[in-house]
């Protein structure tokens, strides 16, 4: 199978304009994440997704393969979705711009999912077991059948426990996901589900047309780049 790795990458972020040209350390955050995920070396290609001239110069001084955005987009699944319509591959991998401390073990299981026919989409979960975290609606959570298939994503906690005893994992969703290359395109051409619009978790737009998502456990979970603050935990994780 053919697997390919696709960054998307905006400049004008709300929260933190301009966080993926930020340094960290000697590189930028968006060059650092486009790095890591190549020298993972389990992609047949790696492309960085962006609106951005300056994103775009910036990685194609490291050699990189770019995709310019054509049109604006909701969510980083429809910005790849455009760019991958016209690509040859079998599954390809969503990796946040913002994420630079992908790690290879965590990937590789998710590629390794596929190697069932029936699986469609995959994705990320870590065990949770801090209180405020499981309250924080900023945290999304995730529930699962005996198979490791999802069956609700939300921002509440889940499972709610009336049994205070029951030995049930709370999980934490971890945004990274591969897709299928139809699969993929299905979620683009489906209009936003109702779950999804109140949850305000584009997932859930799988769940409401019947298609599970494979979760892997995974203990890395690094640091998404979303605030300076972020970004100042990531200088001293790297260092």
């Amino acid at each position: 199978m053919k697997y390919i790795a696709m960054i998307p990458a905006r400049y004008a972020a709300t929260r933190f304009p301009a966080k993926l040209m930020q340094k960290l350390g000697d590189k930028t955050v968006i060059a650092t994440t486009y790095l890591a995920t190549l020298n993972t070396g389990l992609f047949d290609e790696v492309f960085v997704v962006t609106d951005s001239d300056i994103i775009a110069e910036e990685i194609e001084q490291y050699g990189g393969k770019v995709i310019r955005s054509q049109k604006e987009h909701e969510s980083g699944s429809d910005r790849i979705a455009e760019a991958a319509a016209s690509l040859e591959f079998d599954v390809i991998l969503n990796v946040q711009g913002d994420s630079p401390f992908i790690k290879k073990e965590p990937l590789e299981k998710l590629l390794q999912q596929f190697d069932e026919e029936t699986v469609q989409v995959a994705s990320l979960m870590r065990v949770l077991k801090d209180e405020a975290q499981i309250a924080n609606e900023n945290c999304v959570k995730v529930c699962v059948d005996k198979n490791m298939n999802s069956l609700l994503f939300s921002r509440s906690p889940i499972p709610f426990r009336r049994n205070k005893t029951a030995d049930v994992p709370n999980y934490e969703h971890v945004g990274v996901y591969a897709f299928r290359k139809q699969a993929l395109m299905n979620f683009t051409s489906w209009p936003m589900t109702p779950l999804e619009n109140a949850e305000k978790i584009e997932c859930l737009r799988y769940l409401e047309n019947g298609i599970p998502l494979r979760m892997v456990i995974t203990e890395h979970k690094g640091v998404e780049i979303d605030t300076p603050e972020d970004l100042e935990r990531a200088v001293r994780l790297l260092q």
